[in-house]
């Protein structure tokens, strides 16, 4: 990274007018780098966005994806800065890097056609009727779970285990953990299967079963499969994504607190 003299920033803003707002603001104030030269994209929005923001770094092929800095002009904003704008470009170059691995989603729908992507907090499956979703689990080529009844399952990153994981009542995972959280989403049966944390290096496959009956979807960030027939979940190592974070908000020790917020 650039000291902040010679760092090139871009910036991305979300469909809101406070978030526009502020992007108006910075770029008068900083410029704004073409997205391809960039040394930092600048995030302004909400976590949703940021997540929009870093999918978008992937998709222009470099060597690796920009570093994204995210300030909240949202409303969660876990994974996001405080809004200043003095000193931004000093605040940018001085960030700590924090790298993540998303996880590689490939669904295989019931007329066979087969769809890759990327999810950087989870991968779940979902029902998509009123008929509870039947799921079998699969680790590393071992049937861990016969049948699973439920509303759906989902794989998540430690990054991830503090969202939708956490809301379906799933374990946070420290960043250096080496984990990743299994978790069913309102089990019926087995009752008591609270899910399992497994090595990141694990494979993980879920067969839906009687698929006519009881369609699943997939869905790996904003990209959803329906009518799957299995889907295989792996973390993704040959893709690394930077999220810049100032020193004092420190990403993992505020992962940490999650664990014993009240």
């Amino acid at each position: 990274m650039p000291g902040a003299d010679a760092l090139r920033m871009a910036f991305a803003c979300a469909d809101t007018e406070e978030a526009r707002t502020a992007r108006n603001r910075l770029v008068h104030r900083y410029g704004n780098a073409p997205l391809g030269e960039a040394d930092a994209i600048v995030a302004l929005g909400g976590d949703g966005f940021l997540l929009e923001t870093l999918h978008r770094g992937l998709s222009l092929n470099r060597t690796r994806p920009i570093p994204v800095y995210g300030m909240n002009r949202g409303s969660v904003g876990f994974l996001l800065n405080a809004y200043r704008e003095d000193d931004l470009a000093e605040r940018v170059a001085a960030a700590q890097h924090v790298h993540l691995h998303p996880l590689r989603m490939i669904a295989t729908r019931v007329n066979g056609e087969r769809v890759e992507a990327l999810g950087i907090n989870e991968v779940s499956l979902l029902r998509e009727t009123r008929q509870a979703a039947k799921l079998r689990i699969t680790v590393d080529g071992i049937v861990r779970l016969p049948e699973l009844i439920c509303d759906g399952a989902l794989v998540a990153t430690p990054a991830g285990s503090t969202a939708y994981n956490l809301s379906a009542h799933g374990p946070i995972v420290p960043l250096n953990a080496g984990v990743l959280a299994l978790t069913p989403i309102s089990a019926f049966r087995p009752r008591r299967w609270r899910g399992a944390l497994l090595p990141h290096t694990a494979t993980i496959t879920f067969d839906i079963l009687e698929e006519g009956k009881r369609p699943v979807s997939a869905v790996a960030d904003f990209t959803e499969v329906r009518e799957v027939l299995q889907v295989e979940v792996r973390e993704c190592r040959s893709v690394t994504l930077t999220l810049l974070f100032d020193p004092e908000l420190n990403f993992e020790e505020r992962i940490l607190k999650e664990q014993f917020a009240p």
